[in-house]
């Protein structure tokens, strides 16, 4: 934690970790209290991750978030009445309650696409939301997270290589957190750093602690920009530790409780706050008055939903399909002219040289040039059509082809 920030930003990093744990820990007595009608997953140890790397983002980029990334929603603007009521179905909710957990997003002005409940596929979704972005010459850059468990789904791999093709402003933030529910991650990967991953489509990484909050920003802050300028997509490998088990109904007794003891001292609030204390940007004052900012917020946001209603029967066909424009009438935003973008200014002429596929293994032991497999005949015949004839034979070609040819038919046999 050497980075230098801005004091303020040095304290909103403070302000967002808090106001994730507290959000999480009232939706954890709505939960108990039967509030909360879907399943609950915590992130609790893993707060840094979601708020460093959403706080590393401009306005106007987009994000998709998974089930563990509340705080980055909170970065990102979402008030938590909104989280409450989503968790409670209430009608209120960004989806009218017909949704139970975190699927719900803002298009058109927080730029959050929704959750997607199969593990990878958001990494492909948002490649293209960030190609759409560079069409249309807007300037963002997307994000979004994955587990260490789902970065061995065949989407994850997909996407990844095709957001690395296409050279996508995008970052992909993956939590290793060990577990993929009851599977330790050495079980899953052979490799200590999941970021290797990147290597296989050429595109950049790092590997960042997950519970440095300042370490994980600036990585981010980075990431974003270098895809910003035009440097393709990067991955972030951010290791942390997955406190409680999958979800409520997970006791998590397969962690090793040596394990979880080390990394409860490792967590990631109580680091910072040691960090903040040491370097004077926070007292006993300014942690209280945090404190009691963020207890005022979440009673008043949680009266709110609790008090929003249920949805009544009848609206349970409204909203299944979308008709429309009586749905959303989202549009392209242009930034820039639609000239760049259409013939004649967008015309690129179909040539392109094939120089060569590298080198390999040859047959005598060495490297080899690799190169297509009828390259050295044409090369053959055209010095034999441009050698002179022999006097007084006709079309000398043709005897010159039969002899050359000969041995090779004959090694064939």
């Amino acid at each position: 934690m050497k980075t230098s920030l801005a004091r303020q930003q040095y304290l909103d990093l403070y302000y967002y970790m808090r106001l994730n744990r507290a959000v999480e820990d009232t939706m954890v007595k709505l939960f108990r209290q039967n509030k909360i009608v879907g399943g609950l997953y915590s992130s609790l140890g893993q707060e840094a991750i979601s708020v460093g790397t959403a706080y590393a983002l401009e306005k106007k980029d987009w994000l998709a978030p998974m089930i563990r990334n509340i705080g980055a929603l909170l970065v990102k603007g979402v008030p938590p009445r909104d989280v409450f009521m989503q968790h409670m179905a209430k009608y209120d909710s960004p989806t009218k309650g017909k949704d139970g957990t975190s699927h719900f997003g803002d298009l058109e002005n927080l730029h959050i696409v929704s959750p997607i409940s199969m593990l990878g596929d958001l990494i492909p979704v948002m490649t293209g939301v960030a190609m759409a972005g560079r069409y249309l010459g807007q300037k963002i850059v997307a994000m979004t997270w994955i587990g260490d468990g789902g970065s061995s789904t065949g989407v994850f791999h997909e996407g990844l290589n095709f957001a690395a093709t296409q050279r996508a402003p995008f970052v992909l933030i993956l939590e290793n957190n060990l577990w993929a529910y009851s599977t330790p991650v050495k079980r899953q990967v052979p490799l200590d750093n999941l970021a290797d991953r990147a290597k296989a489509y050429g595109i950049s990484s790092y590997t960042v602690d997950g519970n440095d909050v300042v370490a994980v920003y600036t990585t981010a802050k980075e990431a974003v920009d270098r895809a910003r300028a035009g440097e393709g997509p990067i991955l972030i490998e951010c290791k942390s530790f997955r406190r409680l088990g999958h979800a409520q109904h997970d006791p998590a007794e397969y962690v090793p409780k040596e394990m979880r003891k080390y990394w409860e001292a490792r967590d990631p609030i109580l680091l910072y706050e040691k960090f903040l204390t040491g370097e004077k940007l926070l007292d006993a004052k300014g942690k209280k008055e945090i404190e009691d900012k963020i207890d005022a917020l979440l009673a008043k946001e949680r009266d709110f939903a609790e008090n929003s209603p249920m949805p009544p029967a009848e609206f349970a066909e409204h909203g299944v399909y979308c008709t429309g424009d009586d749905c959303h009438k989202i549009q392209p935003k242009w930034v820039r002219s639609k000239a760049e973008v259409t013939p004649p200014k967008s015309s690129v002429a179909p040539v392109w040289t094939v120089e060569g596929f590298g080198e390999g293994q040859g047959s005598s032991g060495g490297t080899a040039p690799i190169h297509f497999g009828d390259t050295a005949p044409q090369l053959a015949d055209q010095k034999e059509e441009q050698a002179p004839k022999a006097p007084g034979k006709a079309g000398g070609k043709k005897p010159a082809r039969s002899v050359a040819a000969a041995p090779a038919r004959k090694a064939r046999r």
